[in-house]
């Protein structure tokens, strides 16, 4: 393996470093984005039975905050649950724009590492090509070592490109579409969490009003 990667040339560093990287990235999204962590099963019966209750208090608040991603966007709607609804969905707005923003947290970065792992393939490959050429320039067709040198460095690194780049791209596209989902559920429960608390009180509005 270490020949591979040293017939590769320099700009297997590069490919290397990527890997890695996506690697991390990988692993640690997978740790942070399970479902249990993001949207605890437990977590939805428990502010139910608060808000019917009457329990809803600063520190109940404060301790759904700090559960999970689901607990910070429903503690911002029970911290102003004592406004309107217009303004309690804004406040779940805004926090959940923060939310979404850590849920998303590396995937660019993982997205870019996708992009750029072809490019310095195809930058191996290219410098595989000038070696070969400079070679037939220099010494005719008299050095096959130096002619399969050259050719080693356009398909190992070429390869070496793709295999990081693949993967990115499919795990980059796997979270993304974890994250719409768990997105969607938390937008169901903020609605369900306002209706709670607001839905009764502005139905009873409309109907006196009319």
């Amino acid at each position: 393996m270490f020949e591979i990667i040293k017939s590769g040339g320099w700009i297997m560093i590069p490919l290397i470093l990527c890997s890695i990287t996506a690697m991390g990235i990988i692993g640690e999204r997978f740790w942070t984005l399970q479902r249990k962590k993001v949207l605890p099963p437990q977590l939805i019966p428990q502010i139910w039975q608060l808000v019917q209750s009457d329990q809803v208090n600063n520190m109940a608040i404060e301790q759904l905050r700090e559960n999970s991603p689901l607990g910070i966007v429903l503690a911002a709607g029970l911290s102003n649950r004592q406004h309107s609804r217009a303004i309690m969905k804004s406040r779940i707005e805004e926090s959940g724009r923060q939310v979404v923003h850590e849920l998303e947290r590396f995937l660019n970065t993982l997205g870019s590492i996708a992009l750029i792992s072809p490019l310095l393939g195809l930058l191996g490959t290219v410098t595989g090509i000038i070696q070969i050429f400079a070679s037939l320039m220099a010494n005719g067709m008299g050095n096959p070592a130096v002619l399969a040198g050259g050719i080693g460095v356009a398909l190992i690194t070429t390869a070496s490109g793709l295999a990081v780049a693949i993967p990115s791209v499919f795990f980059h596209r796997y979270f993304e579409r974890l994250i719409d989902e768990y997105v969607l559920k938390m937008e169901e429960e903020s609605i369900k969490l306002m209706d709670m608390i607001h839905g009764d009180t502005e139905s009873n509005h409309e109907l006196s009003s009319q």
